[in-house]
């Protein structure tokens, strides 16, 4: 009887573990996540400058109906992204402006790495 018992605990505890490890390496839901990148991007005493740039390039603006948050990935088609001059230090992101607010984009992923507005 004690035997069975013995048994039955390092089963239970064989079972269990694998389901323990795999809860805690879960997701975690309800934060946005975390973008990481050590590219540079404008210096803010330059923010004034490169916005007045923007505005002199008459750069369109595109339209989405979501909110422009850090994360967002900007549609393949109807966004045209611009190249940051090398004077404000940025030159591994584009730009453009989304509802009314300029922001850096990741080229090739095409997600939103900062809104400077």
């Amino acid at each position: 009887m004690r035997n069975r018992i013995l048994a039955l605990a390092a089963l239970a505890a064989a079972i269990g573990s694998p389901l323990a490890a795999q809860a805690q390496s879960g997701v975690t839901v309800g934060r946005a996540p975390a973008v990481v990148d050590n590219a540079p991007t404008i210096a803010v005493e330059q923010r004034p400058a490169f916005r007045e740039y923007v505005v002199e390039q008459r750069v369109p603006p595109f339209r989405i109906p979501d909110r422009v948050v850090v994360g967002t990935t900007l549609p393949e088609a109807g966004v045209t992204y611009y190249d940051v001059p090398q004077r404000f230090g940025a030159t591994t992101y584009r730009y453009t402006v989304v509802n009314g607010e300029t922001v850096l984009v990741e080229p090739r992923s095409r997600r939103i790495v900062e809104v400077l507005d």
